[in-house]
């Protein structure tokens, strides 16, 4: 699956053509969905591991698991936090399935 955003593409699963000069910087602070996808791609393909790169940006397992989470359900643009709060009310107020 090739995730695609407005200014990069992300190339699809396996590919491992990812280098670290194009994860984003450790100090990041602004998170946009852009950045959090490089991370989680970065993560998918092996470039880096899901130990380093939670401690290269500070992030606990959960959140890095609802970054992934949030693009296998909605895409990169479920990344957003206005589409998170979207998402998240269209969820609560879905009837849970028998």
């Amino acid at each position: 699956m090739t995730i695609a955003t407005k200014d990069i593409t992300i190339p699809p699963e396996g590919d491992k053509s990812l280098q670290r000069i194009d994860l984003p910087s450790p100090d990041t602070k602004r998170w946009v969905a852009r950045r959090k996808a490089q991370v989680v791609y970065a993560v998918q393909s092996g470039a880096i591991s899901l130990t380093d790169a939670c401690e290269r940006y500070s992030l606990s397992v959960e959140e890095f698991l609802c970054w992934q989470r949030a693009i296998e359900n909605n895409g990169v643009q479920g990344l957003r936090a206005t589409r998170l709060q979207k998402y998240r009310a269209e969820t609560m107020t879905t009837p849970a399935k028998a």
